[in-house]
């Protein structure tokens, strides 16, 4: 059993062997080691606290974002409503100030049909007294060619006359 069981030599020289190695990693290297695994610590840990304020951060900013969407609808529908407010008012002003012009282009119609019936209507009568007079005068001098015709006619109208 020799081969199973280490001699104590071996234990020692295990020992001291392994003293040593503790000793120069305890020099040399547990202080970077541990230093390292400290910065990545802190690094893990700030890269999570940065990750959650950007979440509170994305957070506002949405709450934000859907705030300034709710204004900038809003906004629309009140241009939008003016717009149509306006363009009704437009299309009134528009309609009232077609409906004056008509008029005043009726009135002056009427007034110039009425006045150019007027004149028509002078100058009808006009014609129809040189007309009449024309006649009359050619009736006259045709009757009262002779004497007697003359004499019976002033008598009438002496008769009218005093009648009227």
């Amino acid at each position: 059993m020799p081969l199973v069981t280490p001699g104590i030599g071996l234990i020692f020289w295990m020992l001291i062997a392994f003293s040593i190695l503790l000793f120069i990693l305890g020099k040399f290297a547990w202080k970077p080691i541990l230093k390292m695994l400290h910065e990545r610590e802190e690094s893990i840990e700030k890269a999570l606290q940065a990750a959650e304020e950007a979440k509170l951060e994305m957070q506002k900013l949405q709450a934000n974002n859907e705030q300034i969407v709710a204004e900038a609808r809003k906004q629309a529908d009140t241009i939008i409503k003016e717009a149509r407010e306006i363009k009704e008012k437009m299309i009134s002003d528009a309609k009232n100030a077609a409906a004056i012009e008509a008029e005043k282009v009726l009135n002056n119609a009427k007034a110039a049909i009425e006045s150019e019936k007027n004149q028509a209507m002078n100058e009808i009568r006009n014609q129809i007294a040189d007309f009449s007079v024309l006649i009359a005068e050619k009736i006259i001098r045709k009757e009262l060619s002779n004497e007697n015709k003359q004499k019976e006619y002033i008598d009438s109208l002496l008769k009218d006359i005093n009648v009227n």
